[in-house]
């Protein structure tokens, strides 16, 4: 049974253009997903990227152009320039390693509600309440929310130090057992195509 381990931010909008694909993608393949929140911003400052806003005027404007190109094509609602961001991501990270660690909801849905709200729904993803709203739609314990902090911060700053070490540096990132990496929501398609040994 293949595993995958999925490197991602809370507050990036590639990763809420992913949507829930790679669930649906381990689904087909009987794969497992553990999910790994990163601090994208610290992850850029270890493996040589940049922060959006430091980038160099050419790569701004493309990025203007191609997320709300991806979104089109993925028919998704999607604001380029969200009321609440960039914002704090510990907290909602913080969050969904409490709800892995307990069980009994939708990881993937919970992933994609964290970044929903940033991107399509004009909501701050730092506020308790949010978190607690995202929880409770995705079937956790919105308690979650408040519990289990010391250990989500160990856990998120971890997942810092496997990301670089497995070569995952940007998100979303999608590292398989077997070694093979996949950078970003456009390359799904291969990820897919990889665990049906076709590529």
């Amino acid at each position: 049974m293949p595993h995958i381990d999925y490197y991602f931010a809370t507050i990036s909008p590639y990763t809420y253009l992913a949507g829930t694909r790679l669930e649906e993608i381990a689904a087909k393949h009987g794969a497992t997903i553990t999910y790994k929140p990163v601090d994208i911003l610290q992850q850029f400052a270890r493996t040589g990227g940049q922060p959006p806003k430091d980038r160099h005027i050419s790569r701004q404007e493309y990025r203007a152009q191609e997320l709300p190109r991806q979104a089109r094509k993925l028919g998704m609602t999607f604001n380029l320039k969200p009321a609440h961001w960039p914002t704090n991501m510990a907290p909602s990270s913080y969050a969904l390693i409490a709800a892995q660690n307990a069980g009994g909801g939708d990881l993937g849905a919970l992933t994609h509600a964290f970044t929903r709200a940033v991107w399509a729904e004009e909501k701050n993803i730092a506020e308790d309440d949010v978190i607690r709203e995202c929880l409770a739609a995705a079937g956790f314990d919105p308690a979650l929310a408040e519990s289990g902090l010391l250990e989500g911060a160990e856990t998120y700053a971890q997942n810092l130090e496997d990301a670089v070490n497995a070569g995952a540096f940007g998100a979303p990132f999608y590292v398989v057992d077997d070694g093979a990496r996949f950078w970003g929501q456009d390359r799904l398609e291969d990820l897919d195509l990889h665990l049906s040994g076709k590529l």
